[in-house]
């Protein structure tokens, strides 16, 4: 994907009348990333030679079925655009992700999306997903009522900790470590969000949150050890040889 400089923002009436369901994808990119320990924020740090969230609009933007992706960005964000025209740019994110996908889901709506149709959020650092796992969330949750996400039962043994130590070891048999991109209705998630925006978005960490906290059920979509946020320094490593290990 090259880069031309970005609009200002997206045109209105973009995503024009269509036969629905459609899928979209919404990549909130507004954070700062203050535990990657990088000068700025971790999405544009470069990986096997590109700016990470370049790697995660690939992965989306090669499967057919994704109608366009939005990408969530900072209103003073500097960085350039892909030259894929499904990839588009606006200048909306908020103070927190909950709040920069709710400004995303709205502009879809204003573009020319529909409440019917699916939006998949996605990390823009989670650049190691695949467009097989994102298919697969797809196949997975078209039909469901509800809609769901990617996940991966936890392997570990889990510790609850009180004053640094260890208090208790939990059980792990029905725990997942939830992953994206998280799949569900426009319209739904957009009223789950703004509901808990009324709340500050309290006990809102992902979309999937949003939807428990009005009583849904999201389906879990297995997903890929491989598909982690790249979170802290030693994650760049880890990411970097995974991607050329791909090549």
């Amino acid at each position: 994907m090259g880069l031309t400089p970005m609009t200002e923002s997206a045109p209105t009436a973009l995503f024009p009348d269509a036969p629905s369901p459609r899928f979209f994808a919404v990549v909130p990119c507004a954070g700062s990333g203050s535990r990657s320990g990088t000068a700025g924020p971790k999405q544009y740090q470069l990986i096997a030679g590109r700016p990470m969230v370049l790697h995660t609009l690939d992965a989306l933007l090669a499967v057919p079925r994704l109608t366009s992706c939005l990408v969530v960005v900072a209103p003073d964000d500097g960085f350039c655009a892909g030259q894929d025209a499904r990839a588009v740019f606006v200048r909306c994110g908020g103070a927190t992700r909950a709040e920069s996908v709710l400004n995303g889901l709205n502009a879809l709506l204003q573009q020319g999306a529909g409440s019917q149709d699916w939006v998949l959020v996605h990390d823009a650092a989670r650049c190691l997903v695949t467009p097989a796992q994102v298919e697969a969330l797809m196949d997975a949750c078209e039909n469901d009522a509800v809609g769901g996400l990617l996940a991966l039962p936890l392997a570990d043994t889990l510790k609850s900790e009180a004053a640094g130590r260890v208090s208790a070891t939990l059980e792990r048999s029905d725990k997942w470590l939830a992953q994206t991109p998280q799949m569900f209705r426009l319209g739904a998630l957009a009223d789950a969000l703004l509901r808990a925006a009324h709340d500050g978005f309290a006990g809102i960490t992902d979309e999937s949150s949003a939807m428990e906290a009005l009583g849904h059920h999201p389906l879990l979509v297995r997903g890929s050890a491989q598909n982690f946020k790249v979170t802290y320094p030693e994650d760049f490593a880890l990411a970097e040889a995974i991607l050329r290990s791909r090549k």
